[in-house]
């Protein structure tokens, strides 16, 4: 499948360091809210939604991880940025991590959060997305919001909570369902080696999804890395600890100097 043109937003000064951000599954790039308009005091932020997402073509699924980068890769290449620092959270680590193995000479800096090089058993995202293409994505919700939330944030934030179910409910059925055949075919491992971008892992210390041993698998194999974990937080890590992750991630980014 070749790449499509996702819908995206830019907002930051011109000509500061491009960091792209890459959102999760059932999400839209609204979930980087908490950090775009801070990391946007220096650089320039390019927001977008993954393809079957938001307001982002929805072709037909089953979709790959090499999709999902080239998406992205296309991205970059509309908008003329040669590099880009890559943040992203979820399957959004996911795309990350294999664009910036297939193009290392296209990413500088890179922040993984709550994510995962291999995240078996294959089965369970077909059901989901068998799930999903026969009862609506408001079949899943519930059970996707619960793992995005600690149950004590969830409980004190039940306004944010009916906005995230909103999320998820809007996300296309073939949309959600093709990125979940995505997940189950995805095997980064063979790839870590070829990643040559300095790497933050941040890990939600409470994410059932990708608990933090996923982060530091990653991190033992990559050529330059480290992981953080923050907590209390699932697996929407930069909602639940929103100042926490967006300082990781200008630390991390701004080693070379700030823009």
């Amino acid at each position: 499948m070749s790449a499509v043109e996702v819908y995206h937003e830019v907002s930051g000064p011109a000509g500061a360091p491009v960091v792209l951000l890459s959102n999760s599954l059932g999400s839209s790039l609204a979930m980087w809210d908490p950090q775009a308009a801070i990391l946007a005091e220096r650089y320039r932020v390019v927001r977008y939604d993954l393809r079957g997402h938001g307001r982002s073509p929805v072709p037909a699924g089953p979709y790959t991880m090499p999709d999902l980068a080239a998406d992205a890769l296309a991205l970059l290449d509309r908008l003329d940025v040669e590099r880009a620092h890559l943040v992203g959270l979820s399957v959004g680590g996911m795309t990350s991590l294999r664009l910036a193995a297939a193009a290392p000479d296209r990413v500088d800096r890179m922040v993984l959060c709550c994510t995962s090089a291999h995240l078996p058993p294959a089965s369970n995202w077909y059901d989901r997305a068998a799930t999903v293409r026969a009862s609506g994505v408001g079949a899943v919700a519930e059970t996707v919001v619960g793992r995005w939330l600690t149950p004590a944030f969830a409980a004190s934030s039940p306004a944010l909570v009916a906005e995230l179910r909103a999320m998820v409910e809007a996300t296309p059925d073939e949309g959600y369902a093709g990125c979940c055949e995505a997940i189950a075919t995805m095997d980064l491992r063979p790839w870590l080696h070829d990643v040559v971008a300095p790497t933050l892992l941040v890990a939600g210390a409470d994410d059932p999804a990708t608990p933090p041993e996923h982060s530091e698998a990653i991190a033992a194999e990559l050529a330059d890395a480290r992981t953080v974990v923050v907590g209390p937080a699932a697996h929407l890590a930069n909602v639940e600890q929103p100042t926490a992750v967006v300082q990781h991630i200008l630390e991390h980014l701004d080693k070379d100097g700030p823009a």
